[in-house]
């Protein structure tokens, strides 16, 4: 590559150093220089998170890579670029498993022989992730020069530094961080329903105010409750979780308020509840709508003065607690019906936070099967566990009554099913729609929505409400990728740029 090439290509991406892009799309312009630079036929921007590498881009790998979070000690090629200073190639023979076998788009075995190159990214010279280009060609990378490699990286570096600050990556980290940054304990998710219960996050986490969390059975909501607290000023606190529903009625006083020696037969020892234990921080209260309205009639004492009585005793003690409550009943309804408090649910409910359906999230449910396929295959000794077409053609078209928590269940199900079905262990482990076993699952792939009625008007204005609507549905289909929704409605790129902006969309 000529230095006019090579200067052709960087200087789009030193431009954007001073755009305030989305996240996304800044990764995504960085990975389409990238691949002009170095042609490849796949290739990801990884973020290190600890013992883990977070995919934040990829271009060429399934949809799901972006859900995985690959454990560094499983995975000795992402070990040993981490372990270097600059650019390495791997010899197209190595014997090292490859990370990405079976997500490589049109390979649909195992990804043989090939070339295989990445660089470790540094920002203000700490280790913060990885560059990775993966070519089925194994001569491809002969002709590279690690030179070219590493000068991408130092800007793909400067790109990642002006990427955390403008979004704020290192606070979006901690809200999605969870218990000491345990990846399973991350929301994950790209969807704009999932980006605005995300905002909402930010925009109450750091606040004092009650929050009630409602949603289906199995939508996350205590994910959510952990991400704010994580968002919070009480966030060096604990957070303390107590499931109402599954303690009996007359341990659920104990529980929360503490009881003295004495109080109850049993009570041997001066115990403190969950408000004491989570003074100065968190009290989740999960499934609150199985509260007697008795235990309603005390917590709603609690929640206006701050002091608490353990059982048993006439000392009064003072707390200073936020409290987050969840339920995935109606309580207004319940207030209606006579089976809840109307003071007690008007406390909790200060702040009420809506958990969307997965069935809400479109294609979430790719990332966040890719997250619990990546958990299994490590859990399993796998080399690779994947989904076939027809089986992510099944996922995006099942209803999912029971959520994440189905699809958790589902995922672990079928490729347990699917190991127990091999006469031998495979090296990659492929998941069909029949592993899956969902109902319908020669449903179409995305359920038609109904478009809004069109707005009144002459016809000029009734075109371009179409059009938005229809570039809309294409950006969200395509993850908001504007070259890949280009394609599909057959405009040029620069076309349906400047389309969009007449239109308000850009």
């Amino acid at each position: 590559m000529t230095a006019h090439s090579l200067l052709t290509t960087l200087l789009p991406l030193v431009a954007d150093l001073s755009r305030d892009l989305p996240e996304g799309e800044r990764y995504r312009r960085l990975l389409h220089a990238m691949r002009a630079l170095l042609p490849c036929d796949a290739a990801a921007l990884l973020r290190l998170d600890g013992e883990w590498l977070v995919p934040l881009a990829v271009d060429g790998l399934s949809a799901d890579t972006l859900g995985r979070r690959f454990k560094i000690s499983e995975h000795p090629r992402f070990a040993v670029l981490l372990s270097s200073a600059g650019p390495t190639r791997f010899d197209s023979d190595s014997a090292l498993p490859d990370p990405y076998d079976g997500l490589v788009d049109g390979v649909h075995g195992q990804l043989e022989v090939h070339d295989c190159m990445g660089c470790p990214l540094f920002v203000d010279d700490r280790p913060w992730g990885l560059l990775t280009l993966d070519a089925l060609d194994t001569e491809r990378f002969e002709r590279v020069e690690l030179d070219a490699l590493q000068a991408f990286a130092s800007l793909a570096a400067a790109t990642v530094n002006v990427a955390e600050r403008i979004e704020r990556l290192a606070l979006r980290a901690e809200i999605y961080r969870q218990a000491g940054g345990q990846p399973h304990k991350e929301m994950i998710g790209q969807s704009k329903t999932h980006k605005r219960l995300v905002q909402e996050i930010n925009l109450v986490g750091g606040s004092d105010l009650t929050v009630l969390i409602t949603g289906e059975t199995g939508v996350g909501k205590e994910l959510v409750a952990q991400a704010i607290h994580a968002a919070s000023t009480r966030a060096d606190k604990p957070l303390i979780s107590l499931n109402c529903a599954a303690l009996p009625e007359t341990l659920v006083e104990s529980e929360l308020f503490g009881h003295v020696r004495g109080a109850f037969t049993g009570a041997l020892n001066e115990r403190r509840g969950k408000f004491e234990l989570a003074d100065g921080g968190t009290l989740f209260l999960d499934e609150v709508g199985e509260l007697s309205l008795s235990v309603q009639a005390k917590l709603l004492r609690v929640l206006q003065s701050g002091q608490l009585q353990r059982l048993g005793s006439d000392r009064e003690h003072q707390v200073d607690v936020r409290l987050i409550a969840a339920t995935h009943r109606d309580l207004a309804e319940e207030v209606r019906s006579g089976r809840y408090r109307a003071d007690f649910y008007h406390r909790l409910s200060v702040y009420p936070l809506h958990v969307p359906a997965l069935r809400e999230r479109g294609r979430d449910v790719l990332l966040l099967a890719g997250y619990f396929l990546e958990q299994n295959r490590s859990r399993m000794g796998l080399g690779s566990l994947r989904l076939a077409s027809d089986a992510q053609a099944a996922l995006l078209a099942y209803h999912w009554p029971g959520n994440v928590r189905e699809l958790e269940h589902a995922i672990g199900r079928s490729a347990l099913k699917a190991l127990g079905n091999c006469r031998e262990r495979p090296k990659i482990l492929s998941l069909s729609a029949r592993d899956l076993d969902l109902p319908d699952v020669n449903a179409p792939v995305i359920e038609a929505q109904a478009l809004p009625a069109p707005v009144t008007g002459d016809l000029r204005q009734a075109t371009e409400h179409y059009q938005r609507q229809v570039i809309d549905a294409c950006l969200e289909r395509h993850q908001h990728n504007w070259a890949g929704a280009a394609r599909e409605l057959g405009l040029d790129r620069a076309n349906l740029g400047r389309l969009a902006r007449r239109l308000g969309l850009k």
